[in-house]
């Protein structure tokens, strides 16, 4: 005999994804939670993407979502007006008008068992890996995991940064960006450490992981260059990936729709999930401005 599955409300929803991705994991400096829904409203149809903007809001409505879920929070620094003439509070009528919820799952979603940084360590082929910084838990089905900012482990086999580089290439969404790269490419490399968006805080703990890359985004050039000339005083590791933010944990929307989908499921519930195809990524085009010459780590 087959039980049919119920359609669940925003509660259920809310219920389900905090089990998976639990807000006392957030740091204290976010915002990550429901932005705007009504708990009681039914939910058939949740959207993933990176962030809130009239983009992805856009695209939700248009595929008839009842809760799009963002790994960046809308409100993250916070608002004291919000008129349609500002772009946020143009945002939050938009989903009110059209009865769709927003939930922003930020550093919940990186730190947790199969958060963002796993995801981004599973889309390398590394299927077992340590929080970086381990400074809170989760239980899962009885187990208790130690989590937090950042994951480090090691692949397979050692191979080239370049390959490595280009191996990530081809797993994220294509960005003006691309990647940047700091180090020898022929120079084999089997320790990873990841964190997905800004990880320019995590370096200590990278170097404590004895990662030999660490793979991240947004680097800014003084902390960067810092690392590396350090690094080459001690022998040339951890070597640097930077790429784009938004590509960095774009990887993770996947693992939470289906995350999702199947424990609302084991809750006699069923939802339709999708990944919306925007990319929010916010630049557009690049321009080279010639080849990096005298660099040890320009790639042939």
């Amino acid at each position: 005999m087959t039980t049919e599955l119920k359609t669940p409300t925003l509660a259920d929803v809310m219920d389900a994804f905090e089990h998976l991705y639990p807000a006392n994991l957030q740091e204290d400096w976010d915002a990550s939670g429901l932005v705007v829904g009504r708990l009681s409203a039914p939910v058939r149809t949740v959207s993933f993407a990176v962030d809130a903007i009239q983009a992805t809001v856009h695209e939700a409505i248009v595929l008839s979502s009842d809760l799009l879920i963002t790994h960046h929070p809308l409100l993250l620094r916070g608002a004291k007006f919000l008129p349609d003439t500002d772009y946020k509070g143009n945002i939050i009528h938009t989903l009110i008008e059209n009865k769709c919820a927003l939930l922003g799952a930020h550093t919940n979603a990186d730190s947790a068992v199969d958060g963002v940084n796993s995801a981004l360590m599973l889309a390398l082929g590394i299927t077992e890996s340590t929080s970086l910084d381990g400074d809170k838990t989760q239980t899962i089905d009885g187990a208790t995991h130690s989590v937090g900012i950042g994951r480090f482990g090691e692949l397979s086999e050692p191979i080239t940064l370049k390959e490595l580089a280009e191996k990530l290439a081809s797993v994220l969404p294509a960005t003006a960006g691309g990647l940047r790269v700091a180090g020898n490419p022929a120079d084999r490399v089997q320790t990873i450490a990841v964190c997905g968006g800004s990880g320019d805080s995590l370096f200590s703990l990278v170097k404590k992981a004895n990662a030999d890359v660490f793979i991240t985004a947004d680097l800014r050039h003084h902390p960067a260059s810092e690392l590396r000339e350090q690094a080459l005083i001690e022998g040339g590791k951890p070597y640097l990936i930077d790429c784009s933010h938004f590509a960095s944990e774009w990887v993770w929307l996947n693992t939470g729709a289906q995350k999702l989908k199947e424990e609302l499921a084991a809750r006699g519930f069923a939802i339709e999930t999708q990944v919306l195809t925007t990319n929010s990524d916010p630049w557009d085009f690049r321009v080279s401005t010639g080849e990096c010459a005298g660099s040890a780590s320009t790639a042939s």
